[in-house]
């Protein structure tokens, strides 16, 4: 029901654009998020929107350098990442859930993660 895209390898200070489509918009569906998970550490919290209202929410670690925006006549969620460094990479998976969270517990629903690599 997610399907993630546009990971790959860029150099520090580059830029990248992820995307998350998803296939049907449920009352159980209403927080797209983005979440991380570095080799050797747990699943981090980066980045949040609502369907609605279009709230985000960020990572302290991201803020000023990521940016979630959403599309709703396509049913997709983007995160841009700009001012990429080495510690930004990561697996990066897009979840769904029905409120606002920070932790992996709130989203019941992921994609399939993509690779971000960012070169020294």
């Amino acid at each position: 029901q997610l399907q993630a895209s546009g990971g790959g390898l860029v150099q520090s200070g580059g830029s990248l654009r992820l995307s998350c489509a998803i296939a049907r918009l449920t009352t159980r569906t209403n927080v797209m998020a983005w979440f991380r998970r570095a080799p050797g550490k747990e699943r981090e919290f980066v980045a949040s929107i609502t369907w609605r209202n279009g709230n985000k929410y960020y990572a302290d670690s991201v803020k000023g350098r990521f940016t979630i925006s959403r599309v709703a006549a396509e049913n997709t969620v983007y995160l841009q990442m700009s001012g990429l460094k080495p510690e930004d990479t990561a697996v990066y998976f897009c979840g769904t859930g029905p409120v606002p969270g920070t932790t992996p517990e709130a989203f019941d629903l992921w994609g399939q993660g993509t690779q971000v690599t960012v070169s020294s």
